[in-house]
């Protein structure tokens, strides 16, 4: 074992360490009960009974010192993120659920109130477009078994993100506004208004940024609308959102021993690419009913569409073929992508609650029904004829149920399964007349794919309750996962590659949760076995099945509520990701850190008026991308501290964050070379900041 393995694991038991013994020292009888940190997730009220997971309240997300959606969830035991770009906002974060490193954005599924976000390619949720203000929690699922109530591309888990309603809500209006480093401002705005059973809440925020990094400015404007008419039968509801996005890509920092060059010491904040850029648009409209057929059984029919269109640019620099000289203050196109993709869904399902035998039963069955269309012309530049173009059509029809019964007091038993068609056709038209860039355009066209495949998901569960404090738990899963459009279109200049396999998993899990006196408390363990796992080979530019991979580890979580001012949280994580056959059998899969730890404290120092919060992070070094032969330099371990102070006096409220309170100079995304020793590219991320809010609510 290396000393940085070794480092790793000291540094991840020392965390929890010193959790346990600051909230040993602190333990005294509180009135104030702890809320629940563990619960049942959920498609609507459907339980998954035997899985780990965990909620995220709209409180906890007002007082993190972290106001992105992909930093709040990195706070979360088993949950790793990284960032390519040094972007605000969260913007095109990859969130890993249990160990998938650049893959975790296909293996972890994302929902928006219970239906799939952007199901066909890489791309994934756009996290800036969700407005905080508008989430009433999120919640984290571990493991496979939401694959029977979700689908495909839950192998590691679900995340999902309940949005809030004005249902029930008082008529109000929020606004606030903030500013921090490298120029970053928002505003954020919110209301609820109410009139007899109709019921409408509007959110919408803008952020602007520079960034850490030249070529790294971000800008999003995001809206959300959402309406409910609620009787005693039911409930008809509509939900839209509107988002605009703009970002730079800054590229990398090389490092190569051989040559002399770190450009992390001499040019960290600079750019390979200071000409690259990326916009999105996207519009969602989501609508349906739910009806009451009886008492505990609901009938919800729903349907969307979803339209994102993006555009990406590329350019390389003037050469002087006589001196040799490269002009960076030169940008040439070398090419441009517009990409459109259209989801449109409907899925109705079914939710009963009923005696069965004198035993208490709850079922959740119904069909999904997805139909993504991809149009994607490349082009040299913007306004120039597309030289190729790929048309992409998937389409899948799913059927499933889960079914939860209580055998007896405290034994609950659960049992789901789904049968999911996915059928693809693509096409790749190629014009030949059309200009190309002049650093050459080596065309091989694409055979047409045509195909559909079945593939099936399961899952059991059980959990036992042993008096008032300890719950036992434990499941078994299958789920799967379909090639998703990207994967399919090698990125390699001229080629593709449609006929990718299914990705398949299978998985065990057991575990522990206890409350007692002041502590919250839950352990778990899991194994995970992989066939044909899709991942991207940055040497080869394409997407390939990989060798059996397998993913196994341990995670534990605490919160405890040490006085009625005072509430600490924390959790560790120790996740191995491996080669089982093949010529790395044994190795690490790339960009999966072994150990990961948290601790958090949130003190009410002056009850609402004033409030601390602040969070350590730690993250265990792991390979980089690409470094499947695990010989190259590791990406190193970091630990970051984050504190904000704020409070709350009669409608006014005010906050100040500081992140990366020590000023660590990190990276937690870099790509190795397969050619030599030491030489890598790396995506810096910034160090200090700090960010002022305040706002009023009327």
């Amino acid at each position: 074992m290396s000393c940085l393995a070794r480092f790793d694991r000291r540094a991840a038991s020392a965390a929890a360490l010193s959790l346990l013994l600051a909230t040993t020292a602190h333990a005294q009888t509180a009135d104030t009960a702890l809320p629940d940190l563990y619960v049942t997730a959920t498609r609507l009220d459907a339980g998954i009974t035997g899985a780990s997971t965990t909620v995220i309240t709209a409180e906890e997300i007002a007082r993190s010192p972290e106001q992105t959606v992909p930093g709040i969830l990195s706070r979360q035991t088993g949950v790793q993120v990284s960032n390519m770009y040094g972007g605000a906002n969260g913007a095109r974060s990859t969130v890993d659920i249990r160990g998938f490193g650049a893959t975790g954005i296909s293996n972890t599924l994302v929902l928006i109130n219970g239906r799939r976000v952007d199901v066909p390619d890489l791309q994934g949720v756009d996290w800036g477009s969700i407005p905080l203000n508008s989430i009433e929690r999120i919640e984290v699922t571990r493991g496979s078994s939401g694959g029977v109530l979700y689908g495909d591309g839950a192998v590691g888990g679900v995340i999902n993100i309940v949005t809030k309603s004005g249902a029930k809500a008082p008529p109000s209006l929020r606004v606030e506004g903030a500013y921090g480093s490298f120029n970053q401002s928002e505003g954020r705005v919110s209301a609820t208004m109410t009139r007899d059973a109709h019921a409408l809440a509007l959110f919408g925020n803008g952020v602007q940024a520079d960034g850490y990094r030249d070529n790294s400015k971000y800008r999003q404007y995001n809206g959300v609308a959402d309406y409910r008419y609620t009787k005693d039968w039911g409930e008809i509801y509509f939900n839209t959102a509107v988002s605009d996005q703009q970002l730079g890509l800054p590229g990398d920092r090389s490092v190569d021993p051989a040559r002399g060059i770190n450009e992390l010491i001499t040019d960290r904040r600079g750019a390979s690419t200071p000409y690259d850029f990326a916009k999105q648009q996207q519009v969602t409209a989501t609508g349906g009913f739910l009806y009451a057929l009886r008492p505990g059984t609901e009938l919800i029919v729903d349907g969307g569409v979803r339209r994102r269109a993006q555009q990406y640019g590329f350019f390389g620099y003037c050469f002087d073929f006589i001196t040799g000289e490269v002009d960076k203050g030169c940008p040439v196109p070398q090419s441009y992508t517009e990409t459109t993709l259209t989801t449109v869904s409907f899925t109705p399902r079914l939710k009963a609650e009923l005696d069965l035998f004198g035993m208490p039963w709850r079922s959740m069955s119904g069909f999904d029904f997805y139909d993504s269309s991809y149009e994607s012309p490349r082009s040299w530049y913007n306004g120039s004829p597309a030289y190729r173009q790929y048309d992409l059509a998937q389409t899948t029809l799913a059927g499933y149920a889960m079914n939860t019964v209580t055998v007896r007091p405290g034994t609950e038993v659960s049992v789901g399964g789904r049968v999911q068609r996915t059928s693809v056709r693509a096409s790749d038209a190629i014009d030949p007349s059309a200009p190309c860039s002049p650093y050459g355009c080596f065309i091989t066209q694409a055979r047409p794919y045509d195909d559909a495949s079945y593939n099936t998901a399961w899952h059991i569960g059980l959990e036992q309750r042993l008096g008032d404090m300890i719950t036992l738990f434990g499941r078994a899963a299958q789920s799967f996962r379909v090639p998703n459009v990207d994967e399919r279109i090698a990125v390699r200049p001229g080629t593709a590659d449609f006929d990718l396999r299914t990705q398949t998993s299978r998985d065990i899990e057991a575990g522990v949760r206890a409350h007692v006196g002041i502590f919250d408390m839950q352990w778990s363990l899991y194994d995970m076995y992989l066939d044909n796992e899709i991942h991207y080979r940055p040497d080869l530019f394409a997407n390939v099945n990989l060798d059996p991979t397998r993913r196994y580890g341990s995670e534990a979580m605490m919160s405890a509520r040490v006085t009625d001012t005072i509430l600490l949280k924390g959790g560790v994580a120790y996740t191995r990701s491996v080669f089982r056959e093949g010529p790395f059998a044994g190795n690490d899969v790339p960009l999966v850190a072994r150990n990961t730890a948290s601790a958090g404290v949130v003190w009410n120092i002056l009850d609402e008026r004033l409030v601390f919060t602040g969070d350590v992070r730690f993250v265990g070094s792991r390979r980089m991308d690409n470094d499947q032969a695990n010989r190259q330099p590791l990406v190193p371990a970091v630990t970051l501290v984050d504190v904000r102070l704020g409070g709350r006096f009669d409608r006014y409220f005010w906050s100040v964050a500081v992140q990366n309170l020590f000023d660590q100079e990190y990276f937690d995304y870099a790509v190795a070379s397969t050619a030599a020793l030491g030489r890598y590219n790396a995506y810096p991320l910034a160090g200090r900041t700090f960010m002022v809010r305040a706002g009023a609510t009327f």
